[in-house]
């Protein structure tokens, strides 16, 4: 059984992960945030399960400040 995955434009992205839009370029000029699909000449969208398989891979914040 085949799922589809959904493409999903820069503000979805966005409300996803909490990051700003050059956080998110920042993050793939670094190689450490899932690159786009060219859609056209100006349309990307990023695979819902890259996604979804960067933010699995990303520790969690714990709430707590480091201690001095």
């Amino acid at each position: 059984m085949s799922t589809i995955d959904r493409m999903l434009r820069r503000e979805e992205v966005q409300e996803r992960t909490g990051l700003s839009r050059s956080a998110i370029y920042r993050l793939m000029r670094e190689e450490d945030f899932p690159l786009p699909r060219r859609l056209g000449q100006r349309a990307v969208r990023w695979r819902e399960s890259d996604l979804e398989a960067w933010l699995a891979s990303r520790p969690l914040a714990t709430g707590r400040k480091a201690a001095a």
